[in-house]
């Protein structure tokens, strides 16, 4: 059962086609939030759009928002949507990921820009575009997705760990800039979860799933980090480690 909200809050939630993402959307639309779905793939928001529908009834408020985040322009261009279609935006949530596998030897200039765009820099500009509307509200707040990898990295993971610990540092100084705002800012720092992610990069046969967590977990974290039933210092990466 979905909540009214009353006040008409509204949520970004990047890489909402699959995995966290998606559960996350789902949470939100039934904690009374207007959702905007923000992904590379039309089809797999729609899919989450309809998800939620069936969740929270044909009248739930979700707008579906396909984007390329390495894209700068395409950032900002999901805030202004966000600001045009319901005048305000309540929770940032960058959740899109990209982890690609490989030795230090094999780096390419073109992997690494994806993974550093795809992870760090889309956090950095979407939370710059919506910085003149926290500021306006005088609040927001600002959920991070990062990674063990930024802690303990797995071998091969060198690309994927240096964005994700950026987003770390990121998310610290996001939290201590937007304290004169009243802008929260957290990251969540997951083992391996449960995702569509996941299992292009690893077999079953290497890591079992019962030895992942389930991404509704993660989403939940999210949920309750955005709506206040979680409390959490500011600037804080909450790690969570698999099973």
């Amino acid at each position: 059962m979905c909540r009214m909200n009353e006040g008409q809050q509204a949520a970004i939630v990047t890489g909402a086609g699959s995995g966290i993402g998606r559960d996350t959307a789902v949470l939100l639309a039934e904690a009374g939030y207007h959702v905007v779905l923000v992904g590379r793939t039309e089809s797999s928001l729609q899919e989450t759009a309809r998800l939620i529908a069936d969740e929270c009834g044909a009248d739930a408020v979700r707008h579906v928002h396909p984007a390329d985040l390495t894209d700068q322009e395409a950032c900002r261009q999901v805030v202004d949507a966000t600001a045009e279609r319901f005048g305000r935006l309540d929770a940032l949530c960058n959740i899109a990921g990209y982890a690609p596998l490989g030795p230090i030897s094999k780096i390419d200039a073109e992997t690494w820009r994806r993974c550093i765009d795809t992870n760090l820099t889309s956090v950095v500009m979407l939370t710059n575009a919506a910085w003149p509307i926290f500021e306006k509200q005088r609040n927001g707040v600002v959920v991070n997705v990062s990674s063990m990898a930024s802690i303990d990295p797995f071998p091969g993971f060198s690309m994927y760990a240096a964005a994700k610990i950026g987003v770390n540092m990121f998310t610290q100084c996001t939290a201590d800039e937007g304290k004169k705002i009243g802008v929260r800012a957290v990251a969540i720092a997951p083992g391996a979860v449960e995702t569509p992610l996941l299992r292009t990069i690893f077999p079953e046969a290497m890591i079992p799933k019962h030895k992942t967590l389930d991404p509704v977990e993660l989403a939940t974290i999210i949920r309750d980090c955005v709506t206040g039933l979680r409390a959490f210092s500011p600037g804080e990466t909450i790690v969570v480690p698999s099973p």
